[in-house]
């Protein structure tokens, strides 16, 4: 990878500050108008409507973002619905590629590059090119990047073609308390995460390493009396996390610092994350290797050898997590 290409992730003397502006189009049963955005702000988008077989999820398996996608595909049973494009690990500046396929191309929308998909509607798309991405097929152009909304619209404005015994991703009686739970997920523990990993000072570092750890010991709390996030059931919340989990001891542990112990040093967050991954739609989305790769590589500024570590063992992942008494 040439140093013209290397992304850039860490600003000297600067906190981290994820960029959450998406384009803000949905793929929705009915047409409408307008929606707060991620950020609270309502924006104007387009609406696109839901055709089984017109769109195709880009989502590369290294990715916690569009891993959420890959999940919820699975557990609404949607794999014959909406087709799915896997990018490969490593990505440069441009864009993530192709590169696990055939010829370096997706077989459907004939790209080497996510890329071209943004280009084929925004010539001139001044953002990063990120995944998950749903894609139109016949235009083979972007739709939506706003991967909080992707999960969303495919439990909400996909319903019809969910699988019979779908879970219930978003009980009604529990939304209000759900949202909150995955607001501060989000905030202090999926990106929490990359501001102690991509801190450019010792201050942004120590601040973000006590958040991160403070609602990790909230979420140990939590998860000591109830199996999921929200009780006896799966829900999007525990999908959201889930991703962070999965990432923590191979990646976040090590390559972003965040050392004060490990996922298997937390009895019932280990507990929890093995429960998950031995849930059918959850660690079948998991290819460490990929994960691996995908860190320490493309973070050549946080880990400038490019050195992919061996460890850590993944036998544990498979051991009795003994929360089904919850």
């Amino acid at each position: 990878m040439s140093d013209d290409l290397t992304p850039s992730y860490v600003t000297e003397g600067k906190e981290f500050d994820r960029d959450m502006n998406y384009i803000p189009d949905r793929i929705t049963a009915v047409p409408q108008k307008s929606r707060d955005s991620w950020g609270g702000e309502e924006v104007e988008a387009t609406t696109w409507p839901v055709e089984p077989g017109r769109y195709r999820l880009v989502a590369a398996q290294a990715c916690p973002w569009a891993n959420r996608s890959i999940i919820v595909r699975k557990l609404l049973g949607l794999e014959d619905v909406i087709s799915i494009g896997m990018p490969g690990p490593t990505h440069d500046k441009q864009s993530w590629t192709f590169d696990l396929d055939p010829g370096g191309v997706d077989p459907v929308l004939g790209y080497e590059r996510v890329q071209e998909a943004y280009f084929a509607r925004y010539p001139d798309y001044p953002r990063g090119i990120t995944v998950p991405a749903m894609v139109d097929v016949p235009t083979k152009a972007v739709v939506t990047n706003d991967f909080p909304w992707i999960t969303h619209d495919l439990y909400f404005e996909w319903s019809e073609h969910h699988h019979p015994d779908a879970p219930n991703l978003w009980p009604e009686d529990l939304r209000d308390e759900m949202e909150r739970v995955m607001k501060r997920v989000f905030t202090e523990v999926n990106n929490g995460v990359y501001r102690c990993g991509f801190a450019g000072s010792q201050e942004a570092y120590d601040a973000a390493y006590d958040r991160l750890w403070t609602a990790l010991d909230w979420l140990e709390e939590r998860l000591t009396g109830r199996r999921y996030l929200m009780g006896d059931a799966i829900t999007e919340a525990d999908v959201r996390l889930f991703t962070t989990l999965a990432r923590f001891d191979a990646v976040y542990h090590g390559h972003f610092k965040c050392n004060r112990n490990k996922l298997t040093e937390m009895p019932a967050l280990w507990g929890y994350a093995r429960d998950l991954f031995q849930t059918p739609g959850f660690g079948e989305t998991i290819d460490f290797d990929q994960i691996k790769a995908h860190y320490y590589v493309v973070h050549t500024d946080v880990n400038p050898s490019g050195i992919i570590p061996k460890g850590p063992s993944l036998e544990g992942w498979h051991s009795p997590h003994g929360r089904e008494k919850l």
